[in-house]
């Protein structure tokens, strides 16, 4: 998700967009342990969308 979109969403969308990305990330860093992913790349753009969101609201909360 590119930082644009990030911007579009509402705060409660923002915190609920982060805490399915959490729990995403953390069944396959789980399914990864247990056998490998196809692309484990994919564990780091879910990291990275984890990371924008978090910026996105402390800017929010910042600008306040």
């Amino acid at each position: 998700m590119k930082i644009a979109e990030v911007r579009e969403l509402s705060d409660k969308e923002l915190v609920e967009r982060l805490d399915a990305e959490r729990k995403a990330l953390d069944q396959m860093v789980l399914n990864h342990s247990v056998s490998p992913l196809d692309a484990p790349s994919k564990i780091k753009v879910k990291r990275r969308d984890i990371a924008r969101f978090l910026t996105e609201l402390r800017q929010r909360e910042l600008n306040k």
